[in-house]
C-alpha cells in the first residue's frame, strides 16, 4: 500500500553570505538525510531543539522549499519534480497551520475571505459556495457562522487559531501539516486546541504531521514520533514507550529538560 507521506533521504543546505570576498560560501546543514512514513489515517510528531531543522522539514513537505537532495511523495507524486498544474491540484490534499494565529491571517481580510482562500485559489466553486463552505467549516472549529464578517483582531488567540485549522481543513485535505500550533498560546487554552485537533481528525480522518518542541503535545496527538537533533532522525516509535525507555542520549536529554512539579517540602 502506498504511503500517504514519503520523504527520503531529504537534505537541505543552505549558503550564507561570504564572510570574505575570495573565501567560500559558509553553508548550513539544515537537514542531512532525513526519512520517514506516514500512513493515511495516522498522526506523526517531529520533535528536536531550535534548529534541529523541524521547520524546513515542514516546508519542504509544503512545497514551499526546494530540498537540496532526496524527494517528498504525497500519494506518490512527487512534489519536488511535479509541474505547476499537478502541484496545484495535489494541494488540496495537504494544508498547513502555522504558529502565530495572527501573525497568518491577513488582518485586512475578513473570516470569510481568509477560510475560504483555499477554494478560490483552486477555483472551480462560486463566491456563495465558498461562503457557504466557509459558515460549515467554521462551526466545525466551534465558531459561529456570524463571525464570516468579522476580522482577525476581534478574535482571542485561540479562536485566531480556530480560524486558522478552518482554513486549513476547507479542502477536506488527507495531510494537514501543523508547526507549533499551539506554543503560541495560553496554556489553559493548549488544551481546547489540540482536542479539537484530535476531532477532527477522528471525524475526518485528516493526518496530522505535527511540528513540536512541546513532548506532552506530541504524546497527545500523534501516533508515531521522530526525534531529530542535528538534521538527523536519531529516534523514532510509538510515542509513550519512547518517552518511557528512551535509547538515544539526545531523546533522554530532551526527557529530562522537561520540568516537572515537585511536592512541597512538609519537613
Amino acid at each position: 500500500m502506498t504511503a500517504l507521506l514519503e520523504v527520503s533521504d531529504l537534505v537541505r543546505h543552505y549558503a550564507l553570505p561570504r564572510e570574505k570576498l575570495f573565501g567560500p560560501a559558509p553553508v548550513v546543514q539544515a537537514l542531512n538525510g532525513v526519512s520517514f512514513t506516514l500512513q493515511a489515517g495516522r498522526s506523526l510528531g517531529i520533535v528536536g531543539e531550535s534548529g534541529s531543522g523541524k521547520s524546513t522539514i515542514a516546508r519542504l513537505v509544503m512545497a514551499l522549499d526546494k530540498p537540496t537532495s532526496g524527494s517528498v511523495r504525497l500519494q506518490g507524486l512527487d512534489l519536488h519534480q511535479a509541474d505547476a498544474a499537478a502541484l496545484k491540484t495535489a494541494r488540496r490534499d495537504f494544508q498547513m497551520v502555522f504558529q502565530d494565529p495572527y501573525g497568518s491571517l491577513d488582518p485586512r481580510q475578513t473570516v470569510a475571505t481568509i477560510v475560504a482562500e483555499p477554494l478560490a485559489a483552486l477555483a472551480g466553486s462560486s463566491a456563495r459556495e465558498r461562503r457557504e463552505r466557509a459558515a460549515e467549516t467554521l462551526a466545525e472549529v466551534g465558531l459561529r457562522s456570524s463571525d464570516l464578517d468579522k476580522y482577525p483582531h476581534e478574535f482571542s488567540g485561540g479562536q485566531r487559531q480556530r480560524i486558522a485549522i478552518a482554513r486549513a481543513l476547507i479542502t477536506r485535505p488527507r495531510l494537514i501539516v501543523a508547526d507549533e500550533p499551539v506554543s503560541a498560546l495560553d496554556v489553559s487554552v493548549q488544551a481546547q486546541v489540540l482536542n479539537l485537533m484530535q476531532d477532527l481528525r477522528e471525524r475526518h480522518g485528516v493526518s496530522y504531521l505535527l511540528i513540536s518542541h512541546d513532548l506532552a503535545v506530541v504524546h497527545h496527538l500523534c501516533d508515531e514520533v521522530c526525534v531529530l537533533h542535528r538534521g538527523l532522525v536519531v529516534e523514532r516509535g510509538d510515542p509513550a514507550q519512547l518517552f518511557a525507555h528512551a535509547q538515544h542520549p539526545y531523546t533522554q536529554a530532551l526527557l529530562a529538560a522537561v520540568p516537572r512539579a515537585e511536592p512541597p517540602d512538609m519537613r
